[in-house]
């Protein structure tokens, strides 16, 4: 799955937020954050059920889910922890008799 896509497209998705001028997704030490400028009617809960629909819009028929953490509002922009998060996959066999086991898999590695 191609994380730069996904992330395009919601971008590009998130700039037609009703109350937001501009968006702007930056990567501080590998987490990525979203620097969004409102206009005078964007308030911060619009703005945040707004990430929070495009976001569903994206992961729509994908094995994605988001987080979304309000950081800050600093001066004329609010910032946001933004992260789109892949399902993390079994590695082993634990004994439970899983019906996902990775013995199950086909796609294994020998």
């Amino acid at each position: 799955m191609d994380l730069d896509s996904i992330w395009n497209l919601f971008i590009e998705k998130a700039a037609g937020i009703q109350g937001v001028t501009a968006i702007e997704m930056r990567k501080i030490a590998g987490i990525p954050f979203l620097f969004i400028h409102p206009d005078e009617n964007g308030t911060l809960d619009a703005i945040e059920r707004g990430i929070r629909v495009c976001s569903a819009e994206v992961m729509k028929g994908k094995r994605l889910s988001s987080e979304t953490i309000f950081v800050r509002a600093e001066g004329s922009y609010y910032v946001f922890r933004h992260r789109f998060l892949v399902p993390q996959r079994k590695m082993f066999c634990c004994g439970n008799l899983c019906i996902d086991c990775v013995r199950f898999s086909h796609d294994r590695f020998f």
